[in-house]
């Protein structure tokens, strides 16, 4: 085999289709868009959803629910990244990570999750621990504190 042998796996490619080039093409005169009618005019391009003057099918499903305004997003932590960016010792809370750069500003709290390995003694003070990760922190010998005015401590 040299490399000018070298040729596309049988269908692998294909001929792409040439539109409104002739009769012989197969594809000329109309274009595939058919006679006459609005899909067949120049600049068409059907709208989103529309169903030929039908009602939608968005507009015929009700609303459902509403988006809280007063709701708490919390930045979730992995034991991974704790390990990662807290020395053994240190304090694992909002504070903390802001002065590190770790916290998202749109975050208004902390929840840990059990996703990887602790691997040094830490204190938390998150608004919420999972079952999961509070086992792991207390198994190295790591503590669990609530946040003085957590709005989630006092639900």
């Amino acid at each position: 085999m040299k490399l000018n042998e070298l040729r596309p796996a049988e269908g692998a490619t294909k001929n792409r289709k040439r539109i409104g080039r002739g009769k012989g093409s197969g594809n000329g005169k109309t274009a595939g868009a058919g006679e006459k009618g609005q899909k067949s005019r120049r600049g068409y391009s059907s709208q989103r959803g529309f169903e030929g003057g039908q009602m939608p099918l968005h507009r015929r499903l009700p609303k459902r629910g509403f988006t809280n305004i007063h709701a708490i997003q919390l930045q979730e932590l992995g034991l991974d990244f704790i390990s990662t960016h807290f020395a053994e010792g240190e304090t694992v809370c909002l504070e903390a990570m802001k002065d590190k750069n770790l916290l998202d500003p749109k975050m208004g709290g902390i929840v840990v999750l059990k996703r990887g390995e602790l691997t040094h003694k830490i204190t938390v003070v998150a608004d919420r621990v999972t079952k999961g990760a509070r086992e792991a922190i207390l198994a190295v010998g790591g503590t669990i504190q609530e946040p003085p005015c957590s709005k989630q401590a006092a639900k």
